[in-house]
């Protein structure tokens, strides 16, 4: 299945749904409410054409036209029920209230009523019908996500039999399994098998896996966190047997796959309109303090450049969402060749920081170009801080957990940097992974303002570490 020819669809629909719905509230309104014939002014012409893309615009930002493949009938409706009913509201306040309509109440309750049942009947219908032909499909094995499975024995051949011998597919398209200490023969001889765990991420690379299932035994628990460490960067689903849930930690989420109920690690992190939400807030605030503290861009400049001989600016590659690397902007606060002998943090009496780097860094103020990295979309304003592959290759060595912070963007600021500031060493840079990790299982558009307050104290008092 073409997964964007499938989005197109679901747009196309919510587009014509937008139009008819509005076109039947103009001619209720015309016809019933102020009894006048039903002609296609200008208004009409210009709403037609404003109209869908509001709707697309909210759709997109409640996530409808994310992972469509895995869309199901009670989700869609419920997601476009709420849809209809916020959007209803906000085209009712903003476009119909102020208007005059036989100055009678009554006719306002009429109107909202016609288009949010116009509206939630014409794209919910199509809806529907698109969703439970996806559904369908998987169903039928027609379509589904590459799986693969990580264990060789007994339980690996029992989960594998289980699904499989279901009369309904669930949609796993079993691509081959691995193994840790051994290989069951029958398994073998049923699925293929692919190498040992050590290869799980190049395999996933080369046969696109989407799912994962852990199946190992129980004298293998042990290597389990070091399983999910590895595989969890936020772009597969990982799902374990029920046996293992005691010795999990972190996030998890019972899925009843009819006769196989699975776990699954690590669901959604934020809802998909808190997403939209924070990338609104990214995308607004960075521009917005580019313009504003444009003054103060012009003053650190002059002042980076009294300081000491170099640029301005300061690049160096970090390490972001989904391990891809970047190029991360700063006001330059230490000597050019600070690096001169290689990869080193800065300490608190660093003499390769300027006299005016200590304080652009004690007021964080050498981060502000990095709003430019937001822009782009290699940043978030709120996340943990953006790491080197040279200090990252050893923080995993003492905590492989890490890895999981490459499943949000990384940040201007973070929970970390305001509870415990600049690390100083491998081992602060540990301590500092506790707080990102807080705030990696406890994000949201609120902590994100409260994360952003703290900052803005910080700077302002220039009490940074």
């Amino acid at each position: 299945m073409n997964n964007r020819f499938q989005v197109l669809k679901y747009v196309l629909i919510d587009i014509l749904a937008a139009i008819a719905s509005w076109v039947g509230l103009f001619y209720y309104r015309k016809t019933k409410i102020e009894e006048t014939d039903f002609v296609v002014d200008d208004n009409l012409k210009i709403a037609i054409l404003v109209i869908p893309l509001f709707w697309v615009i909210l759709f997109a930002a409640a996530g409808a036209y994310k992972n469509v493949r895995r869309r199901y009938r009670i989700k869609e409706f419920g997601q476009t029920f709420l849809v209809s009913l916020i959007g209803s509201l906000v085209l009712f306040f903003f476009l119909i209230l102020d208007d005059e309509v036989n100055n009678n109440y009554k006719n306002y309750y009429q109107l909202f009523l016609v288009l949010f049942g116009l509206h939630l009947i014409l794209t919910l219908i199509p809806r529907l019908v698109l969703t439970s032909i996806t559904v369908r499909k998987i169903h039928a094995r027609k379509i589904g996500f590459p799986t693969l499975i990580i264990g060789g024995n007994k339980n690996a051949l029992e989960i594998f039999n289980e699904l499989e011998n279901q009369v309904e597919g669930q949609g796993f398209i079993f691509k081959g399994f691995v193994s840790i200490n051994g290989v069951d023969r029958t398994l073998k001889d049923q699925l293929e098998y692919l190498g040992k765990v050590e290869d799980s991420k190049d395999i996933l690379d080369e046969y696109g896996i989407e799912e994962v299932i852990i199946a190992i035994e129980s004298s293998e628990h042990d290597r389990l966190q070091n399983i999910i460490n590895e595989l969890d960067n936020g772009s597969v689903k990982i799902k374990v047997i029920p046996d293992m849930y005691d010795i999990l930690s972190g996030s998890v989420k019972i899925t009843s796959i009819l006769g196989a109920p699975l776990i699954e690690i690590n669901p959604e992190i934020m809802p998909q309109w808190q997403k939209t939400t924070k990338r609104a807030m990214d995308i607004g605030l960075s521009f917005l303090a580019l313009t504003v503290l444009l003054p103060v861009y012009i003053f650190i400049a002059i002042g980076v450049k009294l300081s000491s001989k170099g640029p301005v600016f300061f690049t160096q590659e970090r390490i972001g969402l989904k391990g891809k690397p970047f190029k991360i902007i700063k006001f330059r606060s230490m000597r050019a060749d600070a690096e001169k002998n290689g990869p080193q943090l800065s300490s608190t009496h660093d003499n390769r920081i300027t006299r005016f780097g200590k304080f652009l860094r004690k007021t964080r103020l050498d981060e502000l170009p990095q709003f430019i990295n937001v822009l782009k979309g290699d940043m978030s304003l709120v996340g943990p801080r953006p790491e080197r592959q040279f200090f990252i290759d050893q923080i995993i060595v003492k905590a492989p957990h890490y890895k999981h912070l490459h499943k949000i963007k990384p940040g201007i600021t973070s929970w970390g940097q305001v509870k415990f500031g600049y690390a100083e060493n491998v081992d602060e840079m540990i301590q500092r992974l506790k707080y990102d990790l807080l705030y990696l299982e406890t994000m949201s558009i609120a902590v994100d303002f409260k994360i952003m307050i703290y900052t803005i104290r910080t700077v302002l008092k220039g009490s940074g570490k």
